[in-house]
């Protein structure tokens, strides 16, 4: 059989040259122009002033090419949601120009005391503000929960005082975590490391309490290495330097585990989507490739390795009903579907997806004061979706769509792991 003839055999092409400084200008020769990237953009639907990916992305970097042109302030009115990607039939690597081009933007142009670059800097490393706010949390709950405060926060730092500031949990996964003593399951065949990301650890221990539970039923030996947040605030905010010292951190304590036989798995799809995709696209780091194709989403990984529909479909849970919403870093990495096809399967259980649109919060994106009424307005077809589900409780893997769920529809937000726990442990 010759070349031609075996699908298998091929030379690959060298889209990008061979450099030691990232240039995605070449790569925006696939854009064709067709435009459906701009037409999957929710910000672009709602924000009639907002160029879209395709100038932000292959346009931008066609003109610096021709010239030195400076990055056009735009760039920042992107939610960093992904779907540019998704909808591009070119495989033009568009996320990956609107996050070099924020970097760029942010590190060259945006004035260092602004107080939008004080926000976004704030807003971009939650992690040190939760870990703080964490040790006296109900202090900072009250603090944070007063009007004065929000009002206060919106004037100095331009942090919007629409939404309430997610609570922070009397005790952290993490705590919770040592209190136990570690792992209860030890297996030298079915070994993962959890990946919780900022929100679990200080939010929704739950969701990480349930994850353990869930992966250790099955005989899973659960590890939980020392971590930083997995750089996704960081990237939406331009936040580059940042978001590489994370990163680098991160996968120096992940990829010494892959050896030994531990997969990572993610509760948090933004966070599994920033260790599978956005660290190998921005960063050259030791074992980050590594990382990268060791890395699940909690349920995904299930659904893998395990009889996951099988232990559903035999399992009962009293009888409630869900409306679930797909985040877009989910969408991003094909996991759209798969927690109503897994729960339909559920005894007890009624689901129903509320759509594609986007959940509009898209991370720090809707926190911020000029960003509200635009996040509300993307989120606004999920929110009737979901008013006219049957369900009354809301379900999504991410924790920003959940508080925008919540936000928009006064709905309690579980998330899939929950819910998994209930039926099988």
């Amino acid at each position: 059989m010759s070349d031609a003839e075996n699908p298998s055999e091929f030379e690959p092409v060298q889209v990008f040259p061979e450099t030691e400084e990232m240039d995605l200008r070449p790569g925006a020769d696939n854009c064709y122009k067709c435009t459906t990237c701009d037409t999957a953009c929710p910000v672009a639907e709602v924000d009639d002033g907002f160029p879209g990916p395709k100038f932000q992305g292959p346009e931008q970097w066609r003109l610096k090419r021709k010239e030195d042109e400076a990055v056009d302030d735009s760039i920042m009115s992107c939610s960093n949601c992904m779907r540019c990607d998704d909808a591009c039939p070119s495989s033009v690597p568009l996320s990956q120009m609107h996050n070099t081009a924020r970097g760029e933007y942010v590190d060259e142009q945006m004035d260092k005391l602004s107080r939008e670059y004080l926000r976004n800097r704030i807003l971009a490393n939650y992690n040190t503000l939760a870990m703080l706010g964490s040790k006296v949390p109900r202090l900072t709950n009250a603090v944070m929960g007063n009007s004065l405060v929000q009002t206060v926060n919106e004037k100095l730092l331009g942090i919007t005082g629409e939404r309430e500031f997610p609570e922070f949990a009397e005790q952290t996964f993490r705590e919770w975590w040592e209190e136990r003593g570690g792992p209860q399951v030890r297996s030298e065949e079915k070994r993962v490391a959890y990946f919780h990301g900022c929100y679990s650890n200080y939010n929704t221990p739950e969701v990480g309490k349930a994850m353990v539970r869930v992966f250790e039923s099955f005989g899973y030996e659960v590890v939980v290495p020392k971590q930083r947040c997995s750089g996704t605030p960081m990237f939406a905010n331009g936040m580059l330097d940042d978001a590489k010292r994370a990163a680098g951190i991160n996968a120096e304590n992940f990829k010494g585990l892959i050896p030994e036989g531990y997969d990572i798995v993610a509760s948090c799809t933004s966070c599994s989507m920033s260790l599978r995709q956005e660290y190998p696209e921005l960063f050259d780091i030791d074992g980050i490739e590594d990382v990268s194709n060791h890395t699940y989403e909690a349920v995904e990984y299930l659904r893998i390795h395990e009889d996951l529909r099988g232990a559903v479909a035999d399992a009962t849970v009293s009888d409630q009903s869900f409306a679930y919403h797909a985040p877009c870093h989910a969408r991003n990495q094909g996991l759209d579907r798969q927690a109503v096809e897994l729960f339909r399967e559920l005894d007890g259980v009624t689901i129903e997806d509320v759509g594609d649109s986007c959940s509009g919060i898209s991370g720090t994106y809707g926190w911020k004061e000029e960003k509200y009424e635009t996040s509300m307005a993307i989120g606004e077809e999920m929110f009737d979706h979901m008013h006219h589900a049957e369900g009354d409780v809301g379900m999504t893997e991410c924790p920003t769509c959940s508080m925008q769920m919540n936000h928009g529809t006064g709905y309690e937000i579980k998330h899939p792991l929950q819910l998994l726990e209930e039926a099988i442990v």
